[in-house]
């Protein structure tokens, strides 16, 4: 699954949160990924062809490798309230049911990884999971056999700092919801949309604006709580037809 294009057939993937009934349009929704956000540059953040580098003026960061595990990923419809909370209505599609591993893109780029067609109607919020991936659920039976180095864990991260090897893992396990403002409109003429998931890089390893050893966030490290929550709060989503991991 690692960068490549997830293409799901409307026959076989637009399940809702129930029986995904309804008819189809001849939209097609997208869901890509960005690690940079815009003006990064400018605050200590450079990218390559296969890396990123993060600067503090003492510390030098080059990540190398990024993976994050996501499950129930899906758009809800604007007259519904959440995703989950009525089973028995249509109230979202679903761009990936079980885990997906999204290889993050480091050079500045951003990376579609689903394709769906929605059936005609507005969206407003984009939900999923960042999710540990467990070690003995029959749900993650699949993943685990096709991805087995990351069980037990949600987020993998390679690199250097200063100069020395480090391996970060993370096992945050957490919902997260992102309102789409303006909502998408998809309709029988609509032609393309895209929504883009923005994982801030720039913004994981740093305690202020100043980084920190990545390793120092593993289990029982320093700075565990602090990276994590700095995941949390460095994502965000929003549609981005001309997929330049803009919010414009």
């Amino acid at each position: 699954m690692n960068r490549s294009l997830i293409t799901i057939a409307l026959a076989a993937s637009l399940a809702a949160c129930s029986d995904g009934a309804g008819p189809g349009s001849d939209a097609t929704v997208s869901l890509s990924f960005a690690t940079r956000a815009p003006g990064a540059a400018a605050s200590g953040f450079s990218a390559s062809l296969m890396s990123d580098t993060l600067v503090d003026g003492t510390n030098t960061l080059i990540i190398t490798k990024a993976e994050i595990v996501l499950r129930e990923i899906e758009l809800k419809k604007q007259e519904y309230e959440d995703c989950n909370s009525s089973m028995s209505d249509d109230d979202c599609e679903e761009f990936e049911v079980g885990p997906l591993l999204v290889d993050l893109p480091l050079n500045g780029s951003v990376e579609t990884e689903i394709t769906i067609s929605p059936p005609a109607d507005t969206y407003d919020e984009l939900e999923f999971d960042i999710h540990k991936v467990s070690n003995d659920d029959p749900e993650d039976a699949q993943f685990r056999a096709d991805h087995p180095h990351m069980i037990g864990k949600s987020i993998r991260v390679e690199g250097t700092f200063n100069g020395s090897a480090f391996v970060y893992e993370t096992d945050l396990d957490v919902e997260q919801e992102f309102d789409l403002f303006p909502p998408i409109t998809v309709t029988e003429t609509t032609a393309a949309v895209n929504v883009t998931v923005l994982l801030d890089l720039n913004q994981w390893f740093r305690n202020g604006t100043n980084l920190v050893n990545p390793q120092t966030g593993n289990k029982g490290g320093a700075n565990e709580g602090l990276i994590k929550e700095n995941i949390k709060q460095s994502v965000e989503a929003f549609e981005d037809d001309d997929v330049d991991g803009h919010d414009d």
